[in-house]
């Protein structure tokens, strides 16, 4: 692919735009607003994302706290970049903050000219009269804020402010001002000092055990999310955006492989197939993934597992089958429970009311195989801890891997009860007669765990806040589930 690249750069405040134009094309385009303090990183990886897939990347810099104010005016754009997960934390709070991505860490140090020439050594330093210090802005920068706390904390930031020469709306300001020798020293990240050959820097202990992520969001008012989260995969890519904030000083996550078009493999017990197909659906689509479902009996699941299939997650059944593959998974969350019931022919012609009355003579019943299902299992239990097993297997006549063929020949009429969810007849209740059972045995809990595996952990945590929002919850509880998730979305 032969692009004639042209670059502009246009500075205005705080506002930089990277324009390249594309030949013979009409130009795509995303608007990132990015930390100051992060801008050598997003610049780089920005006009590399342009070269291989000529979508041009317009970056708005600012402080973090200053950016996070325009955002709630403006409106626009699609991603915010921010030095201290707080202030993402606060988009999501303000309502305009969607799906989150950790990039890298940074810590606060002091910062000074080559070679210490004052001998600055501590904060106390700092807050001497004869030295000249620059602060951020604690209402406009992350460092400043954090600054702020930490000082605020230790007793320390009151002689600090007092002594302070100039506030700074960011974190390069600061360092700008040491390497040109305007002040003496000033509290920067770690990151941004390692990009200064004038500078050295100096760690304390108010400072040492402080790090802090540097996050970015997909803003809810994008017009184009998909564009958006390729960008957000690309700079979060351990072989793409992620050495280039190694090669700046940054300390980078892991994270995902890239991949222009995610394929994932996704396992998952067959009663909760109705619950989520949906939420799969829309999630492929804002991505701009593929998401393979195989929906079986966890049993099989489980087996297929340990015979070598390494899917990139597995939702589970029952937490008993989760158990027997755990040490292949991450982020186990626990989503839902349902109970376990008896669905009878619509009137129940033969009165069944309990477990008991499974032994009836002649009755045809079906049931999950142990084996291959969890629901299975879980039934052979129920029934083995009322000594009921023997006489009740007498009467089945149907054994399969997943509770939705059992309702199916139910409903056809080819058996008088079946023994499954209450999630499987929470829809075809007024064609069935459905018997509860009042037993702390009879409930099966389903979670999701994240293969330890998978080159795409963190899409895969996505996918999981997806499972767990408010519109999937509410597809879960219009099934019959009940809802186990503690609503803490996992982003870390």
């Amino acid at each position: 692919m032969n692009f004639r690249i042209k670059t502009v750069i246009i500075i205005v405040g705080f506002f930089t735009i990277i324009s390249c134009q594309n030949k013979g094309q009409p130009e795509k385009s995303i608007l990132v607003y990015c930390a100051a303090g992060v801008k050598p990183v997003v610049e780089k990886v920005a006009q590399n994302y342009y070269k291989e897939y000529g979508i041009r990347v317009d970056l708005q810099y600012g402080g973090s706290g200053t950016l996070l104010s325009n955002l709630r005016v403006a409106k626009q754009g699609d991603l915010y970049l921010a030095g201290d997960k707080s202030y993402i934390d606060e988009g999501i709070a303000y309502g305009f903050i969607q799906e989150t991505q950790p990039l890298a860490f940074m810590r606060p140090v002091i910062a000074v000219a080559k070679g210490n020439p004052n001998n600055i050594r501590s904060i106390e330093d700092l807050a001497k009269k004869d030295n000249k210090v620059a602060i951020a802005n604690p209402d406009a920068a992350s460092i400043g804020r954090l600054t702020k706390k930490l000082l605020t904390n230790s007793g320390q930031w009151k002689s600090l402010k007092e002594n302070a020469t100039v506030f700074m709306p960011t974190v390069n300001e600061v360092a700008n001002s040491i390497k040109i020798g305007a002040v003496d020293a000033g509290v920067i990240w770690d990151a941004t000092a390692k990009q200064y050959k004038e500078l050295d820097f100096i760690t304390v202990p108010v400072f040492s055990k402080s790090v802090k992520n540097i996050t970015i969001g997909v803003l809810k008012y994008s017009k184009q999310p998909t564009e958006a989260l390729k960008f957000l995969r690309y700079l979060s890519a351990r072989d793409k955006g992620l050495p280039v904030f190694k090669n700046l000083g940054y300390e980078p996550i892991k994270g995902d492989v890239w991949s222009e078009d995610p394929q994932l493999l996704f396992f998952s017990g067959g009663v909760n197939r109705l619950a989520i197909d949906q939420t799969i659906q829309s999630f492929e689509k804002r991505e701009g993934v593929e998401v393979t479902r195989v929906y079986n009996g966890c049993g099989i699941l489980v087996s297929q597992m340990k015979a070598g299939q390494k899917p990139d997650a597995y939702l589970s059944c029952d937490v008993s089958f989760m158990t027997q593959v755990e040490d292949r998974y991450t982020d186990i969350t626990d989503i839902s429970k349902t109970g376990i019931v008896i669905a009878t022919k619509k009137g129940n012609p033969k009165n069944i009311q309990n477990l008991d009355d499974l032994t009836k003579e002649g009755l045809q019943l079906g049931i999950c195989n142990h084996k291959q299902s969890a629901l299975g299992s879980l039934t052979k239990r129920l029934l083995e801890g009322k000594g009921l097993w023997d006489d009740v297997y007498k009467n089945v006549r149907s054994q399969t891997p997943t509770a939705d063929l059992l309702v199916n020949q139910i409903r056809t009429g080819s058996l008088d009860a079946v023994i499954v969810y209450a999630a499987n007849v929470s829809k075809v209740s007024d064609k069935l007669d459905v018997v509860k059972l009042n037993d702390e045995q009879a409930m099966a809990l389903q979670n999701y765990g994240i293969s330890k595996n998978s080159d795409h952990q963190y899409l895969m945590k996505r996918l999981l806040n997806a499972l767990t929002d408010e519109q999937s919850k509410k597809n879960y509880l219009d099934l019959g589930f009940s809802w186990e998730f503690n609503d803490a979305k996992i982003n870390e």
